[in-house]
């Protein structure tokens, strides 16, 4: 099953705007887990980004819905790459 592998990448000017809005970023990410959108996500230990692995039909679907993210709405992410995914090893190996 392909994925879409999301990367954010976070300025350190951002930190405190991104505290702000935590709560309402994992509320819609929390909507999109249950929807079976979101497979799994989370934060770079070195607080620099995030990772989140999507299952959605193709990387410009997911880029157009993921403008939907209140960090993205605030402009708390410098950078969002999204690249199709295929895992051949592994838990999301079909």
């Amino acid at each position: 099953m392909p994925l879409i592998a999301v990367t954010y990448t976070y300025s350190p000017t951002t930190t405190e705007g991104r505290d702000t809005h935590r709560a309402a970023h994992r509320a819609w990410l929390a909507d999109l887990l249950e929807k079976k959108t979101l497979v799994s996500s989370g934060p770079f230990a070195d607080d620099s980004g995030a990772l989140l692995l999507v299952d959605g039909p193709d990387a410009a679907s997911v880029e157009s819905l993921f403008v939907q993210d209140p960090f993205a709405v605030e402009n708390l992410i410098e950078s969002a790459d999204f690249h199709e995914w295929t895992p051949v090893m592994g838990a999301f190996t079909a």
